[in-house]
């Protein structure tokens, strides 16, 4: 059962990132401007291939953060509260709809910037469901050392942001239209929401409840008010305890309480603010710099920029495995924001000598933008949720992801609005912003690291020390037996 958990939360959230990647991969085609053979520029789709077409790209990419950002706060509450089930299939069939009616904007030739703003506004909301809720089943199914396997689920985020460009660069180009780039994942969206809806099981306490769901379904109408069938029939198929049985979500103020919390939460706003303006503007960016003397396609930049969430999946279960290793989260955590800033740095002032150093200094640095933030938005957030001073209380797992998701992802409205007003000036400006961005949230775990190093030393005093007094039982246990022996002779 773990493992059909493992896997369609797994989906669920690969979806949802495959539902975000279409806005970066049809960005230069809705700006236009490019070069065509024969001489002629692509005329873009109106409002955005304007004079401050970047500016308003920028704004509908930052209307969907926001509004995810915010929509979070509260989804983490309703989650600790609600059948995890019903609310994940809820808000996965709504992002797979209004991702589709983005798409429309093409077929119905639909160029009011409000209608794209409103869409987008929508799938955010929709959107803020999806983590703190494959967080909180996750956490339910999985205990004790999560960094790795942790590290390893949350390949998803790359999984999806490379399975949503792939998708959307295939259909990209005539005959298709940019619009069946967010057609497409819209509907595989939807079909995952159905998938989730019949098979997910949010908890262990449920998976008895739900094979004998059957048998409460064929109950005869006579024994409708029986109190077994009240307790496992209440939400029409979806079986809980009786109320009595329930642990009480806790509260935000409890939550923010929690040792740890609110570090974690300002370092992720700088880190989802490095790592979502790659998501945003990464093919963008490439398509508008000369790599090794040639300027790559829309196509052709979205393929390559896969190549960073490549370097992410092996970022995120590496640094899951270390702080399982050396229990310091923390500690890799910045480790890997301050490598960041070199290899952005390096990717920035090399990146354009030629397509293969291009792509390697992209996957250097996909794996150290995204180690810390795949570790902080799993392993951490699943530590913290059911942190001692919780009493080990699931129920606040969904509560202190979405304060930290949810901070995070402020980061992330900011980072790709300030791309669009700042990428009018030049590059160096936007880089400027990354390097100072994955600088600070490297100093706010400061805290944090030294409470790691004080507990790695200690754990290795502690071990030695153990080392030392079996060293002399042993000693003992040995001069015994000598003696023993020496009587006897």
């Amino acid at each position: 059962m773990k493992l059909m958990v493992l896997l369609l939360t797994f989906m669920s959230y690969t979806l949802f990132h495959a539902t975000r990647k279409p806005p970066s991969v049809v960005k230069s085609v809705l700006k236009g401007g490019k070069e065509l053979s024969g001489g002629k520029k692509s005329a873009g789709w109106a409002p955005f291939n304007g004079d401050r077409g970047d500016v308003l790209l920028g704004n509908v990419d930052s209307a969907f953060l926001l509004t995810y950002a915010v929509g979070m706060f509260f989804a983490g509450r309703i989650a600790d509260a609600a059948n995890l089930r019903v609310f994940l299939s809820i808000g996965m069939m709504g992002t797979g709809i209004f991702t589709v009616l983005v798409g429309m904007a093409y077929f119905w030739n639909i160029h009011s910037y409000s209608y794209f703003i409103i869409m987008q506004v929508m799938a955010g909301l929709f959107q803020s469901t999806g983590w703190p809720s494959v967080v909180a089943v996750m956490g339910n199914w999985f205990t004790g050392k999560r960094g790795l396997i942790m590290g390893i689920w949350n390949a998803h985020t790359s999984t999806g942001n490379i399975l949503g460009a792939v998708v959307a660069a295939a259909v990209l180009s005539p005959p298709w239209g940019w619009g069946w780039s967010f057609v497409l994942p819209g509907w595989m969206m939807i079909m995952g929401a159905v998938l989730v809806y019949g098979f997910l099981i949010p908890a262990p306490e449920h998976e008895e409840d739900h094979d004998r769901i059957q048998m409460v379904h064929l109950r005869s109408a006579a024994r409708l008010d029986t109190p077994d069938y009240r307790e496992y029939d209440d939400a029409k198929g979806n079986i809980h305890k009786k109320p009595s049985e329930k642990q009480k979500p806790v509260g935000i103020g409890m939550a923010l309480r929690i040792p740890g919390v609110l570090a974690y939460a300002f370092c992720l706003f700088f880190c989802k603010l490095v790592a979502y303006t790659f998501l945003y503007w990464l093919p963008y960016y490439i398509n508008q710099e000369s790599i090794g003397g040639r300027h790559l396609s829309p196509t052709e930049s979205a393929q390559v920029s896969v190549i960073f969430d490549i370097g992410g999946v092996v970022g995120g279960i590496m640094a899951g495995h270390l702080s399982d290793q050396f229990q310091a989260r923390g500690l890799v955590s910045a480790i890997f924001l301050y490598a960041s800033i070199l290899m952005l740095y390096m990717y920035k002032s090399f990146g354009t000598i030629s397509l293969t150093v291009n792509i390697v200094l992209m996957a250097i640095s996909g794996a150290f933008v995204n180690g810390p933030y795949a570790l902080i938005t799993t392993a951490v957030s699943a530590d913290l949720g059911t942190h001692e001073s919780v009493h080990g209380s699931a129920r606040a797992l969904a509560t202190v992801t979405a304060i930290i998701d949810g901070m995070g992802s402020l980061g992330a409205c900011v980072g790709p609005s300030l791309t669009g007003y700042l990428a009018e000036y030049s590059w160096e400006a936007v880089f400027l912003m990354l390097y100072l961005s994955a600088f600070t949230a490297a100093v706010l775990l400061t805290g944090l690291v030294f409470s790691d190093i004080r507990a790695i030393h200690e754990r290795s005093k502690t071990s030695q020390q153990n080392g030392h007094v079996s060293s002399m039982q042993e000693l003992g246990e040995m001069e015994t037996r000598t003696l023993l022996g020496s009587d006897t002779d």
